[in-house]
């Protein structure tokens, strides 16, 4: 019987590593620190509880992922996708609610993987995959257009439609210094390769973009003046509540970990295609669990495999857990002792970069490709696509598995 846990990390320090990808690997994880950063913040926010929950949660939940996981490449923390799910278990339980409902979400996470349920993704279609990835893709891109070009709205929707509305209600207010800021970092991240590949172009254009802002004191926002102070401290808690009373949270659980399995084995089915690797599903699964059952006690929230975060390490070079355990130390150490300078970083640079990992992951080739096939593929990818973009990704996925399961019925290859 195949061993259902076999962390990837361990296999490849038996097989040994080299000096020079563990190297790469190093600098892929600080570089990926400082591009999550402010999106664990801004997830925090928005998810209604305090800044730092977001940094602890990439920091802890991330080490245990990377530590423990099935994939080679991935980045685990906050996402987007859990926002609406977090701040509704707060509205109706409480933080303490929130507290108990990701530790049992941890625990029904490692009965999937114990039960090999995460071998089930194998069954979904490219065309599925695809239509997710690209749908992510273009809400990635579009979050970053505020910081792109420096535009000052206090609250911007989270619906499609209706942010790209506000984007152009206040076109006129263009800061040209924050874009002029985002294409030039664009510019140093996608053609920097032909300088130098040793050191990736994100972390260049962090570092110019950043010196530079100070030195001639630009008028653009940066990680401090959207966030305020970077905390530098956690404690250990234990959260309240009665043991006659778990059963409320069972719902609450049982949506955080069906979203965070679909989301972290998708997030790993993506990097695998970008690096051309085999991640191993129910440890994955198995890891996701046991960073979201220790990471509650340190104040943080419901993590998962981070897609942006994880295309953003392979674009920039990791290829190894030892990116994700790094991207987690330096977090901790920015946390911890460097705020101070962390905090100077401009949004518009952290937008540039995001805006290329956007572009990298949008998968447009294979896009266009299914786009030339069969009917129903072309279905199950616009359907994602459009539901990913439009609505949010757990309609898209259980909308693109039951399509999925339809295509599989003999008479409906009659449309194709």
């Amino acid at each position: 019987m195949e061993q259902i846990f076999k962390p990837k990390l361990f296999t490849l320090f038996k097989g040994g590593l080299d000096k020079r990808q563990i190297s790469s690997d190093v600098l892929a994880g600080i570089v990926v620190a400082i591009v999550a950063l402010p999106l664990a913040i801004a997830f925090a926010v928005a998810s209604g509880v305090s800044p730092e929950r977001g940094i602890i949660t990439s920091i802890i939940a991330g080490f245990f992922i990377s530590l423990l996981g099935g994939s080679r490449v991935q980045i685990g923390g906050p996402t987007g996708a859990f926002i609406i799910i977090i701040y509704g278990v707060i509205q109706t339980y409480g933080i303490d609610g929130l507290i108990i409902s990701t530790i049992m979400a941890g625990f029904i996470l490692i009965i999937f993987g114990l039960l090999r349920f995460g071998s089930l993704l194998k069954y979904f279609p490219n065309s599925l995959i695809i239509g997710f990835t690209s749908g992510i893709a273009l809400v990635i891109f579009s979050t970053q257009i505020k910081d792109a070009f420096g535009l000052t709205i206090s609250q911007v929707p989270s619906e499609f439609i209706e942010k790209w509305k506000v984007y152009f209600l206040h076109i006129d207010k263009i800061n040209f210094t924050a874009l002029i800021l985002a294409v030039i970092t664009v510019f140093i991240t996608v053609f920097s390769k032909k300088i130098t590949s040793k050191i990736p172009g994100s972390f260049i254009a962090i570092v110019i973009i950043t010196v530079g802002v100070q030195l001639f004191n630009l008028p653009v926002t940066t990680i401090e003046s959207s966030f305020g102070e970077i905390p530098n401290h956690f404690n250990f808690s234990l959260p309240s509540f009665n043991f006659s009373d778990l059963f409320i949270y069972i719902g609450p659980a049982m949506t955080i970990a069906l979203l965070g399995s679909i989301e972290s084995l998708l997030s790993a089915v993506v990097s695998d295609g970008m690096i051309g690797g085999n991640h191993r599903s129910n440890t994955e699964l198995i890891a996701q669990g046991i960073a979201n059952i220790v990471t509650p006690f340190f104040g943080g929230i419901p993590a998962t495999g981070a897609i942006a975060r994880t295309a953003t390490n392979v674009n920039i070079g990791g290829r190894t857990p030892v990116a994700g355990i790094a991207h987690s130390i330096t977090l901790l150490l920015i946390m911890l002792l460097f705020g101070r300078w962390a905090k100077l970083i401009p949004m518009s640079c952290l937008a540039g970069i995001l805006i290329v990992v956007a572009f990298n992951m949008s998968e447009w080739r294979s896009f266009r490709s299914i786009m030339k096939g069969s009917i129903f593929d072309i279905i199950i990818l616009l359907s994602t696509f459009l539901l990913t973009v439009l609505a949010d990704l757990t309609i898209a996925i259980g909308v693109g598995i039951v399509l999925s399961t339809i295509s599989r019925f003999n008479w409906f290859k009659k449309l194709n």
